[in-house]
């Protein structure tokens, strides 16, 4: 895996000057695990309280960059009282190389967790020589 870390650069976000942040809540950096085989890189990130529609997954520039926005469930006829749980969203960006085919990312997402399938490109795919005996 450490020669992957050129195709795939972790970029540390611990601010957000890069973009503003309009909702007045914290955002957090998911955890994310990162495996591989011959034909792609699996990209999963954790991120509790994120519905499907509240993910917004882009690649620009060669960055792919992933949002997760929690919304707080409604509570009627009730009044907070005390709360030690922190709500917010999520960010996180990754850097690629052309090792990943970029037309061929697929994303899926249940109970929270995010699934990121990115190929490899052709080029970048292991490749077996046969031997002709002369």
């Amino acid at each position: 895996m450490a020669d992957r870390e050129k195709d795939l650069e972790v970029k540390k976000e611990h601010t957000l000057s890069e973009t503003e942040n309009l909702r007045n809540r914290p955002v957090f950096i998911p955890q994310v695990d990162i495996v591989e085989d011959n034909d792609m890189l699996l990209l999963t990130a954790d991120m509790p309280g994120v519905d499907t529609r509240g993910i917004d997954i882009n690649l620009e520039n060669d960055v792919l960059t992933i949002k997760g926005t929690v919304e707080a469930p409604l509570r009627k006829n009730y009044r907070l009282i005390h709360a030690e749980y922190n709500m917010g969203d999520y960010r996180r960006s990754f850097t690629l190389t052309d090792v990943i085919d970029h037309k061929k990312i697929e994303a899926s997402a249940k109970n929270g967790v995010l699934r990121l399938k990115l190929p490899k490109a052709e080029k970048a795919k292991p490749k077996k020589i046969s031997v002709k005996a002369e």
